[in-house]
């Protein structure tokens, strides 16, 4: 084998391996585009002047869609660390504590805000937005990490779309999230599933 033949094979057969042993990410962010796209599109159903489904079903059913989506991250990023040894088990596992550690944070400083008597209609947008720049910035560090261009976009994406939907007002701010937000995210998957192939 000449020397390009002999590097188009291993490059081949790395990808071969990396497909064969590693994780999907397609899954993973269909999973948020669709929870993204329906939670927040029933909160937006729920809210004047549509008001089609009482509020407490659509907050309830949103809740249960995002904890079922926080529990299938959990177990993807589990997964994809399994027979992962060295610098790159640290670097998966300091990512993923970066997560609930920056979102504790964030709970605490939103809920103190709240305490401290911020106007309950900006409640909804202090949440969509400060969560949404965090959850870009989250995406644009592991672009970084992993230099995934992708990635990096879609933290780029999902920061402005933090951004239009303070912009937008309530319940506005929901449509924003639900159809650029969860639309985003199912995009994202789309590319990663066809290059995948």
């Amino acid at each position: 084998m000449t020397p390009e033949e002999s590097l188009a094979l291993i490059a081949k057969q790395a990808e071969e391996t990396r497909r064969g042993i590693g994780p999907n990410p397609a899954v993973l962010l269909a999973v948020w585009g669709l929870v993204w796209l329906l939670g927040f599109g029933l909160i937006y159903l729920s809210a004047p002047p549509t008001s089609l489904t009482p509020l407490w079903l659509a907050g309830a059913l949103a809740v249960v869609a995002f904890a079922g989506a926080i529990a299938y991250s959990a177990i993807y990023g589990i997964r994809s660390g399994r027979g992962v040894r060295g610098p790159s088990r640290l670097v998966g596992a300091m990512y993923g504590w970066s997560w609930m550690i920056a979102f504790g944070g964030l709970t605490v400083v939103n809920t103190a805000l709240i305490r401290l008597g911020l106007d309950s209609e900006l409640i909804p947008l202090l949440w969509s937005g400060t969560s949404l720049i965090l959850t870009g910035l989250m995406y644009l560090a592991g672009g970084m990490l992993w230099q995934s261009k992708l990635q990096y976009g879609l933290g780029v994406w999902i920061i402005a779309c933090g951004a239009a939907s303070v912009l937008a007002g309530g319940p506005d701010n929901f449509l924003v999230l639900s159809l650029a937000g969860g639309g985003g995210f199912l995009v994202a998957s789309l590319v990663f599933l066809v290059r995948s192939r």
